[in-house]
């Protein structure tokens, strides 16, 4: 998914920009992989340690939206090896046979995936042929301690979709700020089945239950954006977004880091909320495929993608990382949710262009408040 991280150390941002320099230029000379990932979803060491480890370069693009990536692997001939696409495009990509099935054999790190997420990715993926878990995560609320409990009393419903979706209570937040994702695949999804349908519906029936929702709270909500919400969180300028766990994280350390007085928490509402995945694939037209194979397998690898997550605070698809992940990371119930929280997440999945249109119009209507 759309992974909007803020550096917090420019050094390391800097050094991330100069190996990718160095890969491009390299690139003439000996083995290599080419990889298509999300702009600010790798270690800053990762691809600098493969490449002295396994004597391959690899030549790094990146996207910033699932609809780019998409887009571009549809249309053929890439030129990537390995993409990291999302769960809820595999089934498209899938169906389009863009994708090389994975050869168990040549993935000897396969044996330290989660079986738990591997089942919940089959959703998208049936029999897990043809996708990997890299990074997963959840969508939820971020909110200002001080400034809801200032709106709402200190009984505020901060575990609940209530907290937003009663009009009473998102008239008295709307005085301190209110922000959702501008996404319609993420945010129709939670509020359907708030409302007690199919998260992933069809019927142009339940669309219309949720605008009409929307609309009603649409007064009350400042502002539609998949990036801002993480800064305005961290100085103050809005008390409660709905958005990725890890922008939330972000919010919150860098309120920390500030001294700002800031207090960011995350919640996932106990009546349910999106689980996504980000998964390693590789193109049915890979021109290096063995090297694909091998960088896949290099990113399973515990001690590998262990500090990945540690860096980009999201979790991995890798059971036995867990206990190489710092303790501050890997006991934090907003980036490792427990095993009942896991239970009430659902998976998005892609629907026909028929629904897509219905949805993208009712977006466009909840914008516009008319």
């Amino acid at each position: 998914m759309r992974r909007h991280r803020s550096y917090l150390n420019t050094g390391l941002g800097v050094c991330l920009s100069a190996w990718l320099s160095v890969a491009a230029a390299a690139s003439d000379e000996g083995p290599r992989v080419h990889v298509y990932n999300w702009y600010d979803y790798i270690g800053p060491t990762t691809l600098a340690d493969f490449k002295r480890e396994k004597g391959i370069t690899p030549i790094y693009d990146t996207f910033d939206s699932a609809e780019v990536l998409e887009n571009k692997l549809l249309t053929g001939g890439s030129g990537y090896d390995v993409v990291v696409a999302s769960n809820f495009s595999l089934p498209t990509l899938i169906k389009a046979g863009v994708l090389e099935p994975l050869d168990p054999s040549k993935l000897s790190n396969l044996k330290h995936l989660d079986p738990d997420l591997l089942a919940k990715l089959a959703g998208n993926d049936p029999g897990n042929r043809y996708a990997v878990p890299y990074m997963w995560g959840t969508n939820g609320i971020g909110y200002n301690v001080d400034k809801v409990r200032a709106a709402l009393g200190e009984q505020a419903p901060v575990d609940s979709w209530d907290l937003l979706f009663k009009e009473e209570n998102l008239a008295k937040l709307s005085q301190c700020g209110v922000a959702l994702l501008d996404s319609p695949a993420e945010i129709l999804p939670i509020v359907l089945h708030y409302l007690g349908l199919p998260p992933n519906s069809r019927n142009p029936d339940d669309y219309r239950k949720a605008e009409a929702l929307l609309l009603k709270l649409r007064p009350h909500i400042a502002y539609f954006n998949s990036s801002k919400f993480i800064s305005d969180l961290a100085n103050g300028d809005i008390c409660v977004a709905v958005g990725w766990a890890g922008g939330m994280l972000d919010a919150k350390a860098s309120a920390e880091q500030a001294g700002n007085g800031v207090h960011i928490e995350y919640s996932l509402p106990k009546e349910g909320a999106p689980l996504w995945f980000d998964t390693l694939v590789l193109l049915k037209q890979a021109p290096h495929p063995t090297q694909g194979l091998a960088f896949i397998d290099y990113l399973m690898r515990p001690e590998v993608v262990a500090p990945i997550t540690d860096y980009l605070r999201y979790p991995n698809g890798n059971r036995s990382a867990t206990a190489l992940v710092s303790a501050t990371t890997r006991n934090n119930p907003a980036v490792y949710p427990s095993a009942e929280t896991m239970a009430r997440l659902f998976t998005l999945a892609p629907l026909p262009l028929k629904t897509e249109r219905i949805r993208t119009r009712v977006w466009s209507t909840v914008k516009s408040g008319q």
